[in-house]
């Protein structure tokens, strides 16, 4: 058989040719790339708000009554945090998780129902556990330890003040397909609360070159789900600030355990809360006060103001030694990481 002489192919259609397939590669993949993006396909987009608030009022409106002489009641409100981790758990089981910014981003699932889970992914000292449900899903903080302090609460752990935390929950998420994308609108709340906490002096407050403090029997975790506290206390340690009254404290706290839950079912009187003051004197010398606060607390589950009066230091108190003020003797802080919850 006589094979046919190829058909010549001029020089200009043969470059024409060439060019048309290199572009093919850059297009095919460029499509490919862009196929979710403008496809049939879930596409949800997460537009975060935050809901900043440092306590929530129930027997005292402390905005309305806040003093003059102190600071702006606006200065103790947490700033907004950095990010957020969203937690998408797929109705036939499994999990996926995202961080998006603090103003909201995408997250991908599965068409179909969903439970969406959001908290703020800056903290510090929180620990979570029991993540792999939603309902199950819990904040704790790590176990500190101080030299030398005072057991106020039985069996209390003694916790580090946890870092402010929000969170929010979608029960039932219907995910379809669209061409266009569909936004989800969240408000992160607050489940950490601050406890403005006030040590007035009557008497030798210029004696006192350092002081720290302690307040039992408060929540030792929050449900990230609905905000609810556990059953369990917790005693939490923190340093205080000296001014021309005496000390002060901003405490950071998930506020009272079981609330709501025993708070509103009559049982709230059962449980006791307790405030420790620790100072160390000019002279060396250090000083315990112990303050029963539950009648304070009770009427404020979930931050607010706290207040000990006529706290006494006499010139006997402070007499001998001269002005050491070093921290030898005073007992550091131990923070130790905390296990999962059982």
């Amino acid at each position: 058989m006589t094979r046919k002489p190829a058909h010549p192919i001029s020089v200009p259609a043969l470059c024409a040719w060439l060019s048309v397939l290199s572009l093919l590669p850059g297009c095919r993949k460029d499509l490919c790339y862009d196929h979710d993006e403008h496809g049939y396909a879930v596409r949800t987009y997460v537009v975060v708000d935050w809901e900043i608030e440092w306590e929530r009022s129930y027997e005292t409106d402390w905005e309305s009554v806040w003093p003059a002489t102190w600071p702006p009641y606006e200065s103790l409100l947490p700033d907004t945090p950095d990010g957020v981790r969203a937690i998408v758990y797929k109705e036939g089981g499994g999990q996926s998780e995202y961080n998006i910014p603090a103003e909201g981003g995408r997250i991908y699932m599965d068409e179909g129902t969903n439970q969406l889970l959001f908290y703020n992914n800056d903290t510090e000292y929180i620990v979570f556990n029991d993540l792999l449900s939603s309902a199950s899903a819990t904040a704790t903080t790590r176990t500190r330890t101080r030299g030398g302090f005072k057991e106020l609460h039985g069996e209390e752990r003694t916790i580090a003040p946890p870092d402010m935390l929000f969170s929010a929950f979608i029960e039932d998420y219907e995910a379809r397909k669209s061409y266009t994308n569909t936004e989800i609108p969240v408000t992160m709340r607050p489940l950490t609360y601050t406890y403005l906490v006030r040590y007035e002096f009557s008497a030798g407050q210029q004696y006192v070159a350092l002081a720290r403090g302690a307040l039992a029997g408060m929540a030792e975790s929050v449900y990230l789900q609905d905000g609810h506290t556990g059953s369990s206390a917790a005693t939490i340690l923190y340093d205080c600030s000296m001014e021309d009254f005496g000390a002060v404290a901003l405490v950071p706290s998930f506020g009272v355990p079981d609330h709501p839950g025993d708070f509103y079912g009559g049982t709230r009187a059962a449980r006791t809360y307790s405030l420790n003051l620790d100072v160390k004197l000019t002279n060396g010398k250090m000083m315990s006060f112990d303050f029963d606060v539950t009648d304070q607390v009770s009427r404020q589950p979930r931050g607010g103001v706290i207040i000990v009066r006529d706290i006494a230091i006499t010139p006997e108190d402070a007499g001998g030694g001269g002005f050491d003020v070093d921290v030898d003797g005073w007992g550091e802080y131990q923070d130790v990481e905390m296990p999962p919850l059982s």
